[in-house]
């Protein structure tokens, strides 16, 4: 059973920074992906950017790309969401997800295994 635990989340003002990690407890050799989604309130989970976990493609939805980053680091099994450019609608639940398989979901994944969650409140 592969274990995520997300870490870095927080209170920021508009325009500032923060940088989310998801530690994995391993990477299974089909792993195919870790995909990143947020849950605003009253609104449902949509994921907004994945890193593939063997040759690190990324890939970011347009209301993300320019100000999201996606990275990893293999030696550490975690991948890290850097986030600049805040704006209070980025205010949401944040996860990460380990796809293992294809699938209909996001990016054509399957997400088996998903974080805990981190709050990442956005405002003035």
């Amino acid at each position: 059973q592969v274990q995520l635990v997300e870490s870095g989340g927080g209170w920021v003002q508009p325009g500032g920074s923060l940088r989310l990690s998801c530690s994995a407890s391993e990477f299974p050799l089909d792993s195919k992906a870790i995909g990143w989604f947020r849950q605003a309130p009253g609104k449902e989970r949509e994921g907004f950017a994945y890193i593939h976990t063997d040759d690190a493609f990324t890939y970011s939805d347009p209301s993300v790309r320019g100000r999201f980053t996606a990275s990893k680091d293999g030696a550490k099994n975690t991948v890290y969401l850097q986030m600049n450019s805040l704006k209070p609608e980025d205010t949401a639940v944040y996860y990460c997800a380990l796809g293992v398989r294809y699938g209909l979901e996001f990016g054509g994944y399957a997400y088996d295994f998903w974080g805990q969650g981190t709050q990442v409140t956005v405002s003035s």
